[in-house]
Order: C-alpha cells, then structure tokens, then sequence
C-alpha cells in the first residue's frame, strides 16, 4: 500500500488509511493530561506540516508519524517516567500501522521518527522526516504554548508553582519541586539550540525570547519587585 498522503488528487483509500490511524491515536488520548492531551498532538501536526512543506519531506511518512508520536504517553505517566514513552509509543505504532497493511518499510520509516523525537534521550533523528517530527515537538514545549504546558504539568504532579533559588540538582521529576521554573532551566532554555531545521530554528528564536522574558518577569514578581 502506497504512504503517500499529501491529499490532492490520491485515492481516497489513502486518504482514508491517514483517517484512520489519526482516529485510533486520538482514541488512546481519551484519559491524557492536558499537559500532553491530543490538542498537543495537533498542534505538533500542524507545526509537521508547516515546517515539512518548506523542507521538502515526504508528507506521507511524516503526518503518521505526528498523529502516532505520543501514543505511549499513558504508560509513561502511569509509571511515573520509568517507561520511555518514545519507545512504547514505536511499538504502539507498528502494531497499529501493521494492522492496517502498511508496509514494512514505511513503518520502519515512521517509527524512527517517534524513537527518536524525545529530548532527553534515545538516538539522534537520522531522516528528513524525523528531523523535523522532533523540531515540532519541541517547538511546542517552548514560547507561550511551552509555558501554558509546563504549568499544567506542574500541576498534575502537585508541584508548586515557583521555587526559584532551590538547587534544582537536588530535584527529582514528578515531585514537589517539579515547577514549570525546573523545567525551563533544566530543559527549556536549551530547546532553541537543538533545533535541526532551517524553520524550526527560525521559529524557536522567537519562542525562546517570549518564555526568557517570562520567566525572569515571574522571579521579580515573586521577589515583589514589580
């Protein structure tokens, strides 16, 4: 089966595959955090798309991609970060993938791409497509978006709001002192310098100098400054 879905003038079968796979995706995102819930996922796809079409990638391969990339999320929660969500959400997607007759190459392709878009660890992005899949994830961590996240992560694992002056090596996720302030310091404010694309990094410039700004705002208010 074909995996090209940039819809013009394809067969609505392959049209229909996209619909599909985007629909059980969604399907795995009923009970997610708001910090990583199904609009993050469109936002991504978006942000796929955008970047995607300037670089000239296989359109086909990369909107799977976005729509499958964080379907191991749940288990990643639900074990409080023992279990990679990347990894899970590989396997996830090659069943789903597989079930639906894509062939074996593609999928190879595709989840390559959900391997390798976490920040933290896992290998680098090999492909145009995978490139990009983690640009617009990151994206999507950083700026206004990026903030808004943080804090509702934050507040899904009980942190408090701000602990600027902790010694954030001390620190551990899914903590109290798991603030949307440790997440920028720890990895936010690198997230301009990773960038693979041309695009992503003109957008994440932007992005970098609004959050900055932010949070050096939020140290003075708390310190009763402005």
């Amino acid at each position: 089966m074909g995996i090209h879905l940039t819809i013009t003038k394809k067969e609505n079968r392959t049209k229909s595959l996209f619909d599909r796979v985007r629909k059980e995706a969604e399907r795995r995102f009923r009970d997610a955090r708001g910090s990583h819930d199904w609009d993050h996922t469109e936002r991504v796809l978006r942000l796929c798309l955008r970047i995607g079409r300037k670089e000239k990638a296989d359109l086909g391969i990369l909107k799977l991609a976005a729509v499958l990339h964080d379907i191991g999320r749940a288990e990643e929660d639900r074990t409080h970060g023992r279990v990679c969500h990347s990894e899970a959400g590989a396997r996830l997607a090659a069943e789903i993938l597989r079930a639906e007759g894509v062939d074996e190459a593609a999928i190879a392709r595709i989840v390559h791409c959900i391997e390798t878009h976490r920040f933290r660890k896992g290998a680098a992005p090999a492909t145009l497509e995978a490139r990009i899949l983690f640009d617009a994830d990151k994206l999507d961590s950083i700026g206004a978006v990026g903030i808004g996240r943080a804090f509702l992560f934050a507040g899904e694992v009980g942190a408090r709001m701000h602990n600027k002056g902790t010694d954030l090596a001390k620190t551990e996720p899914y903590t109290k002192e798991d603030t949307a302030y440790r997440e920028f310091m720890v990895k936010l404010r690198h997230v301009k310098d990773r960038m693979h694309t041309r695009e992503g990094k003109r957008i994440a410039a932007k992005r970098h100098r609004f959050m900055v700004a932010f949070f050096d705002r939020l140290d003075r208010e708390t310190d009763g400054d402005l």
